[in-house]
């Protein structure tokens, strides 16, 4: 049996074989992302990184994953998040319970009000930001 741990300050990888591995904190860099790819290579592009995030600002950067679709879950508070979808945005309002996808390849982006948190169901490998 493995010790508990908050979703919130480590991020976990479902991998093949129905694997969880729990992650190193997250700090939202490149760098950290480069190493969980590196980490669950073996896994190619059926892993996912499930990560949950408390906001209190907008976000400062885009992000997109190339290899797998996105599954945001808004947990509490309210959320709007921004997609680019063939050279436009989309906006979608979200609140407690209420989830949306973001598309492979869709850069996509978030602002709050308040204090709002997610959980996402992320296709993490090969993950690009740039800024806002």
């Amino acid at each position: 049996m493995t010790s508990t741990f908050r979703l919130a300050d480590l991020p976990v990888h479902l991998g093949l074989g129905a694997t969880v591995v729990v992650q190193e904190p997250h700090d939202g860099s490149m760098r950290w992302y480069e190493r969980y790819g590196q980490r669950h290579a073996d896994d190619g592009n059926e892993g996912r990184l499930v990560s949950m995030h408390t906001f209190t600002e907008p976000w400062d950067t885009w992000e997109m994953h190339p290899n797998g679709q996105e599954l945001v879950l808004c947990l509490d508070g309210e959320l709007t998040l921004h997609q680019e979808v063939d050279g436009k945005t989309v906006t979608v309002n979200l609140s407690a319970g209420e989830g949306a996808i973001n598309d492979a390849g869709v850069w996509h982006t978030a602002d709050t009000d308040g204090p709002s948190t997610a959980l996402f169901i992320t296709a993490g490998v090969g993950t690009e930001i740039r800024p806002r």
